[in-house]
């Protein structure tokens, strides 16, 4: 068995083949993939970009540009990595994670915490060479939230969520003062619109596997929640906020009409989804405002 599942205390099946073969069928780039969260990363990315721009009204630097990416990918591709590092017990009890590289034996647990640890510092280092000093603190204080903060929480208290979101709500911010801006009245509307974005998305996500959260130790507000009552609730609470706080920036002046009305239409469209699911309480609704997000 491997050093990684023993140090967890787990017993799952070896995979199956020779020793060192990937009987799944992963490849190593798939593997790298998986454990760098790609997809996650590239939403992190997409919101680092509109940052950037925000913060670019003059006019966008392409270089500058490419390096706050660089570096912001890097920084997250290092925090999943650690996460990943953490988490490999409980990923072994939930299904939709037992066959990620570490729980699966794939992957070694050293080659893990040197790759995300050398990652993590490029990055960190990248942006604070080739953008600011501002942009690598912020970097590195997503890095601190997301796996020194969020990611033992979530075996403690269901505030998990809420500091999950705000590590998810800083890249943006990353992208703005990257392009040369400070932490004005705009950095912290980037930030309020990504968190109160998140929180039905976790929501949802959370009470569609409640169960293999619970499974595994994570303490989340869907636990116990089998009506989903209580997790459409509050989703529909952030929701409305998240409308009360996109259309509430309008009378600003910061944003043209065009924003205007698409802060209306995607406000109504985000609201009639998370009551679609306090109303109907199943997994198709549940689903649905997961994929809206």
């Amino acid at each position: 068995m491997k050093p990684a599942l023993k140090e967890a205390g787990l017993v799952i099946p070896e995979p199956v083949g020779a020793e060192g073969t990937r009987a799944s069928g992963a490849t190593v780039s798939q593997d790298l993939l998986v454990l760098t969260k790609a997809r996650l990363s590239t939403l992190v990315l997409i919101t680092t970009f509109v940052g950037f721009c925000l913060g670019s009204p003059g006019g966008i630097s392409w270089v500058a540009l490419l390096h706050c990416l660089l570096g912001t990918a890097l920084v997250a591709a290092g925090a999943a990595v650690f996460n990943q590092v953490l988490e490999r017990g409980p990923d072994a009890l939930m299904k939709r994670t037992v066959d990620r590289p570490l729980p699966a034996g794939r992957m070694s647990l050293r080659f893990a915490v040197g790759f995300g640890a050398a990652i993590s510092l490029v990055g960190t280092a990248w942006l604070g060479l080739f953008t600011t000093g501002l942009a690598a603190g912020l970097a590195v204080l997503t890095w601190l939230t997301y796996v020194a903060a969020y990611t033992p929480l979530k075996r403690l208290s269901s505030t998990c969520t809420l500091v999950g979101a705000v590590s998810g709500a800083i890249p943006p911010v990353i992208g703005y003062v990257a392009a040369g801006r400070g932490l004005d009245a705009m950095a912290w509307f980037l930030f309020g619109v990504l968190f109160l974005w998140q929180m039905p998305h976790f929501l949802a996500i959370n009470w569609l596997y409640r169960e293999e959260y619970e499974r595994a130790g994570f303490v989340m507000w869907s636990n116990g929640d089998a009506s989903g009552v209580r997790s459409a609730a509050i989703s529909l609470a952030f929701a409305l906020a998240l409308a009360g706080l996109t259309v509430g920036w309008v009378p600003s002046g910061a944003f043209t009409p065009v924003y205007t009305a698409g802060a209306l239409v995607l406000g109504a469209v985000w609201c009639g989804a998370a009551i679609h699911w306090l109303i109907r309480r199943d997994r198709v609704r549940a689903r649905l405002l997961f994929f809206l997000s």
